[in-house]
Order: structure tokens, then sequence, then C-alpha cells
């Protein structure tokens, strides 16, 4: 899936193959992004009935002041446009905004590909080898601490990239309105207003990817184990990985949520500037059910991604090590 990290493991190769894969990355990107946008609009919708709160009522004759006792959730009056689920989602979206919205995001998303992929595996690869040495008998947990420090690198240089595509997938606006908002911000809160949500972004990436490659390394070794072989096969690689990220996925929603929250409010008169806030804001809301809004568009996006990236990540690193052995060979010959 991402082509990009065979940039820092060969430099001096460029053959057919990494065209191949580069293809199959931005098909992949193509095929999730619908997943992301119906998760963003599921996560990013608020309340529009709290429990006490007042909201006036028009049916043509006149108005009426109502008071909602039953909260959002069961509510006798529905706001048009809210979403009650992932396929009411698809079909709403679809039905008002064109199905060519179900692809919004999409060039922040190619485009924060490069320097989030080569960052992470380069800093993953690097200190799982380090920590491997210093960590002696705990050389175990090596991948865990290093897929954590990674990623906050990684996370770091993306985040106002993160931040556009968020805005993009939450509701239906224009690259001008978009940057007419982004331009505020910054005008009344600074440059570090593109960097909101990046707290929770940690929250989210950081447990995800400590949590990722250590079970991803140990379902892997297991697997091979139990098959009687010391490399893993293809079959191997993507079992682990999709299995390894939907348990990953699943643990950091709640962070998720709040993320795509903070980074929605961008040009918003009302924030809430700490995570803490935000996720009882989201409880008060909708429950405790309301800080896992978006489940199974993730898990379906997030499992089948990070099979498909660790495979082709693990199957370019043995094809190029081969590769490059026998040219060695050739060249001593």
């Amino acid at each position: 899936m991402y082509i990009y990290i065979y940039i820092y493991v060969y430099m001096n190769e460029c053959d057919c193959g990494t065209i191949i894969f580069k293809l199959v990355e931005q098909l992949s990107f193509f095929s999730v992004t619908p997943l992301d946008v119906v998760k963003i609009r599921l996560q990013a919708q608020k309340s529009p009935f709290p429990k006490g709160k007042c909201f006036v009522y028009c049916n043509g004759l006149m108005d009426h002041t109502c008071v909602c006792t039953n909260g959002n959730s069961k509510a006798w009056y529905k706001a048009p446009g809210h979403f009650n689920g992932t396929l009411d989602a698809f079909i709403k979206i679809v039905r008002r905004e064109g199905i060519k919205s179900l692809w919004s995001g999409l060039p922040p998303t190619l485009i924060m590909a490069v320097p989030a992929t080569v960052i992470y595996f380069t800093c993953y690869d690097q200190l799982r080898a380090a920590l491997r040495v210093r960590m002696g008998s705990h050389a175990e947990e090596a991948p865990l601490l290093a897929g954590a420090l990674a990623r906050v690198g990684s996370v770091t240089v993306i985040s106002p990239l993160e931040l556009i595509r968020t805005k993009m997938q939450s509701q239906r606006s224009s690259y001008r309105e978009l940057s007419e908002v982004i331009h505020s911000a910054v005008r009344n809160e600074g440059w570090r207003s593109l960097w909101r949500g990046w707290g929770p972004t940690l929250l989210r990436d950081v447990p995800f990817s400590a949590m990722y490659w250590y079970n991803y390394e140990k379902g892997k070794a297991w697997l091979c184990k139990h098959n009687n072989i010391r490399e893993p096969t293809f079959a191997i690689t993507f079992i682990s990985g999709a299995v390894s990220g939907s348990i990953s996925s699943i643990v950091t929603l709640p962070f998720d949520v709040v993320k795509t929250r903070r980074q929605v409010e961008i040009g918003e008169l009302q924030l809430c500037c700490h995570v803490s806030a935000v996720s009882s804001k989201i409880v008060a809301e909708n429950g405790v059910g309301g800080l896992f809004v978006g489940f199974l568009p993730r898990v379906v996006k997030v499992a089948p991604a990070c099979a498909i990236m660790i495979s082709c990540y693990e199957f370019g690193k043995a094809f190029f090590r081969k590769h490059n052995q026998e040219r060695l060979l050739t060249s001593t010959t």
C-alpha cells in the first residue's frame, strides 16, 4: 500500500515493481476514502436536542417552543440531515451532495502519505533495531516502544494536512470556503491553530502504533511457529496485520472521535480546549456510546488497510534484499 517506504529501504533501486506498488497505493486510498468520509460525518455530527435544552418547532401554522426531556436518542422529533448509522450516512450523503462527496479530502490524503510514510517507517525500523540491542532481555517489547516513538514524529509533521482533510470531509465546502476558514483561524489564533487536534491525534495514533506493532510481531511469530516456517509468507503478514489493526482501531476509537470534534471546530465560535472537556461534552450529549461513533467504517477501513500496508512492506523488503544479494554475488564472481 505505502510504496514510499521503498524510497528509504533502497534508494538506488528503481524498477517496474515500484511503479506497480505505487499504483496499488493510489487505488487503496481511492477505495477507502468513502469510509473515511462517512466516519468523519458520523463523528462530527452533534446532538441537535441535548436533554434539558429548548428548540423551536414550526409546522407551517405556528411556532412551538419545545423542551427536549428525553435526550437526543429518544426525541419525538428528529432534525433533518441527522445520520442514524453507516448505511444511512452513505445514502443521505449521495442523495443530497452527490457521489463525488464521498471522495472529499482525497488530495490532502495523497499529499500527506509521502512524509507520513517515510518518517514513520524509517523511524520505526531504526528505533526497533537500536532498542533491541539496548533493551537486552526486554527486547520483545522493542516494537511497542519503537512504534509509539515513530508515530509522534509522523503525527506532528502531517497534523495541518490532517486538519484540512478532516474539515473537508466533515461538511460539503469549496476550497475557497475552507481557505477562508483557515486564514481566519490563523489570523485570530496564530499558526498553532493548524495543529488543532494534535493532542487527541497523539492519544489515538501513539497507542495504536504501539499495540499494532507489538501484536503484529507476536502474531507473525506465532503463525510462523505454528506452520513450522522461518520466514513469514504473504498470507501470514496479511492476517497478522488485519487482526492487529482491528484490535488497535477499536481500542483507540474514542480518541479518534475526540480528534474529529476538535478539528472540525476550527472557524467556530464555541470551542472546547481540552481533550477531557470534549470527551465530557460528547458523553453528556450522547452517552458513552458517543465515544464509539464510526466504529464500523473505521474498522472496515483500518483492518484491510493495515493488512495491505504491512504485506507490501514486508514483501518489498524481502524482494529488494534478495535482489541486492543476487547483484552482489554477480558482481563478485
